[in-house]
């Protein structure tokens, strides 16, 4: 009965120690934050494919803690502003930092 409880503490200390090194520390997003952050990025991403005056394929999106960053290229300034307002219309998004580039 001794070794059971002996092999059952040293399976619980195991444990606390490797779970230990997969806690949040500074400068890193929760899980959560991490799936809300997902969301936001599918979320803006589904209202590009659904405007036709946004080119879903030519924009890239990319989410950190509700702040949503825009790259690639644009046809024109038009496109360019409604995608920006296209992100800012979703729920949860903080910020839109644009840095879609016009195509010549």
């Amino acid at each position: 009965m001794t070794i059971r409880t002996t092999i059952a503490s040293i399976a619980a200390c195991v444990a606390l120690i490797t779970m230990s090194g997969c806690a949040v520390t500074r400068d890193q997003s929760s899980v959560g934050a991490y799936i809300d952050d997902t969301t936001i990025t599918t979320s803006v991403k589904a209202r590009f494919v659904e405007n036709k005056d946004v080119d879903a394929t030519s924009i890239s999106v990319e989410t950190l803690n509700g702040t949503v960053l825009l790259s690639g290229f644009a046809k024109n300034s038009t496109e360019k502003v409604r995608a920006e307002e296209l992100a800012m219309s979703v729920k949860g998004v903080k910020s839109v930092r644009n840095e879609i580039a016009l195509r010549s």
